[in-house]
């Protein structure tokens, strides 16, 4: 419907990046609701990455929903010496849980290491944090000093009028992008925490380093939400 490896795959051929996907679940869903979740198996899924580690030079592999800990194991050892976003899809916009809640943190705490960037929202950073968000550059800040990896805490699901998003490396250098919030259509408004995370990871790929690859990414962005006014 709009989210996940659809948005992802549309923002890649629109920064002139050839993506290739690996399955970890199958959704039925709309911008309001999942029907029904159905996971691919290991099997299939590893198939999947050796498929395309295995002819393709990969530059930068983004991840989005892993479905559980099996898929999170098969896929970390193709991550070695890999530039690599990690966007921790935890939730749906729908409020669905898309990721086992009671093994969500350990999987995680694998995987996060391994990222050149990773870009909760500010619910799965309440989540990783197990407290409430009351100031984004503080749980940035926390959540970098935990898992030694530079993040991107995206503010889309801020009530607020003004969005910040926040990026915070390991020698604690802090850069603050703000944007308004826009009055988008509904349906333009899924899948937006994707589209950022895979417009960051296409400009990595394209050789820019990472606050740089966030600031045109968030540039791009904005500009594509902007074509989508209410």
């Amino acid at each position: 419907a709009g989210a996940g490896i659809q948005a992802d795959l549309r923002v890649f051929e629109a920064l002139d990046v050839h993506g290739c996907s690996a399955i970890t679940a199958l959704t039925a869903q709309n911008p309001d609701h999942i029907l029904h979740i159905q996971p691919s198996s290991i099997n299939q899924f590893t198939a999947e990455l050796e498929a395309i580690t295995g002819y393709y030079d990969v530059a930068c592999i983004k991840t989005g929903m892993l479905y559980d800990q099996a898929h999170v194991d098969a896929l970390i050892p193709f991550l070695q010496g890999k530039k690599v976003v990690v966007d921790p899809v935890l939730m749906a916009s729908s409020g669905k849980l898309l990721f086992d809640e009671s093994t969500a943190k350990a999987a995680y705490d694998m995987l996060i290491p391994h990222a050149t960037l990773w870009t909760p929202n500010l619910d799965e950073a309440a989540f990783f944090l197990n407290t409430d968000i009351n100031d984004a550059v503080e749980a940035a800040t926390a959540l970098v000093l935990r898992y030694r990896t530079p993040i991107l805490l995206k503010g889309g699901h801020s009530q607020d009028q003004l969005l910040r998003d926040i990026f915070c490396d390991t020698t604690g250098h802090i850069a603050m992008f703000t944007h308004a919030k826009q009055a988008l259509k509904h349906a333009a408004a899924h899948g937006t925490g994707c589209r950022l995370a895979s417009a960051v990871a296409a400009y990595i790929c394209h050789g820019n380093h990472t606050e740089d690859a966030i600031r045109q990414a968030q540039h791009w962005l904005q500009h594509e939400l902007s074509q989508n006014i209410e």
